[in-house]
């Protein structure tokens, strides 16, 4: 279980990095359509916008799987973290969903991603150490 849970939180990690790539495409992608003349309004959307969107949705569900193989293993604060990277992820939809209202709070949203990323790096590094029970065998 180990294992599991150390792919889930690389794979979290790696997710976010997927998302920074994909809303930076998104935008380039609208200041693009927007120089050609596209016009940009409710119904526009782009490959990076949908990607985001989606992966985001994964990300929370991937986030739960998470949490619950944190109990199942012997991880070093391994629950702890695993709460805290979904805690982070439900604050993330938040503030996504807020944003739209009040865009400045997007600067939350970016940050609170790269945050995300580093605990569940972290939690990552975590599982790849050995326990102390399992080096006195």
């Amino acid at each position: 279980m180990r294992t599991a849970y150390r792919a889930l939180a690389s794979l979290i990690a790696l997710a976010v990095v997927l998302q920074v790539a994909s809303i930076a495409l998104a935008g380039f992608t609208i200041a693009g359509d927007a120089e050609d003349g596209v016009t940009i309004g409710a119904d526009y959307s782009n490959f990076g916008q949908s990607y985001h969107s989606i992966a985001g949705t994964a990300i929370g569900l991937v986030a739960l799987v998470f949490l619950i193989v944190s109990f199942l293993t012997d991880v070093p604060r391994g629950r702890m973290l695993a709460a805290i990277v979904l805690g982070l992820v439900v604050v993330q939809f938040l503030l996504a969903v807020v944003s739209f209202g009040l865009p400045a709070l997007g600067v939350l949203h970016g940050i609170n991603g790269l945050a995300i990323a580093g605990v569940a790096g972290a939690a990552s590094r975590r599982a790849s150490t050995t326990t102390p029970a399992a080096t006195s065998v």
